[in-house]
């Protein structure tokens, strides 16, 4: 279930209807979860998956939207940012899944983006595709390499806007967090006549660092790696790829408040965009104009903490909605029940 059923709210801004990074109109979220045995012992074993998030329903490569990135901590091994922040515009998907599976998940995606787009590498450039990952490997035969192309292919057409499946599902599948099973959550805030979502991929934390919430104490790892988290802020939000950048940063401190305190081998990254102004790809015009947020305006500040609150709500969904999970050599990590209030 959702956190906020088990009667811990956070933060004061409003959710969106659904509480889901798809409150920001147009914006789908798809999964692909593979879970099964590798081979005939079991000791093997695929417990990993995609997720896709696409900014919105037209061609994300011809109607780029305005887009950031920003590295918490670089532990982490991802495509694309370069170029986001360079032009500060999003052009494809952003994918999330295993460490292993940056190499597959890119071709799939790629894949995809040259069929809906003949045009790429013949009449026009090349395209960027945008992966991020967190590493799978204590549930997850990652060595194995289960992840493969047509996974995130698949992941892209079962993309809708209703609400997200969170948990151990897609990408979050053998993920761990805070010691206990992790992985997909997101969660949203209104502000204004304006929506800001949140989706995030939890791989991070130790057991003794998730303090400030009741929870029944059922048995979590105790000795975990550092991990990662990848978060993906939405906005409809007219804000520039600098304001996006500052924006994104507020995300820090919601990872903060539960518990993390940004490891040294933690990549803890956010990317980040707005659906407000589409960027034409093909166009003759020398100009472009936009309609952009005044920094002194009381709505940045707002915006500021509900990236804060929806980034710390979202991981604690990421928690709430996962189930005990069994993977590789016959490892489990079971789930967190929250049971109460901070």
């Amino acid at each position: 279930m959702k956190v906020r059923q088990t009667g811990i709210s956070v933060g004061m801004l409003p959710t969106g209807p659904k509480n889901c990074i798809t409150d920001v109109e147009g914006l789908m979220v798809g999964h692909v979860t593979l879970d099964y045995p590798l081979d005939e012992s079991g000791n093997e074993y695929a417990c990993t998956g995609v997720t896709a998030i696409i900014p919105h329903k037209g061609n994300v490569f011809k109607q780029k939207v305005t887009a950031a990135s920003y590295v918490i901590n670089g532990f982490g091994k991802t495509t694309g940012l370069v170029q986001v922040n360079e032009l500060g515009q999003l052009e494809s998907p952003i994918m999330l899944t295993n460490t292993f599976g940056v190499p597959a998940v890119t071709q799939g995606t790629l894949e995809y983006m040259l069929a809906e787009n003949p045009e790429i590498g013949e009449t026009t450039g090349t395209i960027n595709i945008v992966v991020g990952e967190c590493n799978d490997s204590y549930l997850n035969s990652i060595r194995k390499f289960p992840v493969k192309p047509d996974h995130a292919i698949e992941a892209i057409r079962n993309a809708s806007d209703h609400q997200a499946e969170e948990g151990a599902v897609g990408a979050g599948k053998g993920m761990v967090c805070f010691g206990y099973k992790g992985g997909i959550g997101t969660s949203s805030r209104t502000i204004g006549e304006y929506m800001i979502g949140c989706l995030v991929l939890s791989n991070f934390g130790k057991k003794e660092e998730l303090q400030k919430y009741s929870y029944s104490k059922m048995e979590g790892l105790s000795d975990t790696a550092d991990g990662s988290i990848i978060i993906v802020l939405a906005t409809d939000a007219p804000l520039s790829d600098r304001q996006l950048l500052r924006v994104s940063k507020r995300c820090g401190i919601g990872l903060g408040r539960t518990g993390s305190h940004f490891s040294h081998g933690s990549g803890d990254i956010v990317i980040a965009f707005s659906t407000a102004h589409k960027s034409e790809h093909f166009s003759e015009e020398s100009m472009e104009q936009r309609t952009q947020l005044r920094e002194d305006h009381p709505l940045m500040n707002q915006l500021f903490t509900g990236a804060a609150e929806a980034a710390e709500e979202a991981i604690l969904n990421s928690l709430s909605q996962a189930v005990t999970t069994k993977g590789r050599a016959g490892r489990v990590v079971n789930n967190i029940t929250f049971t109460g209030e901070e």
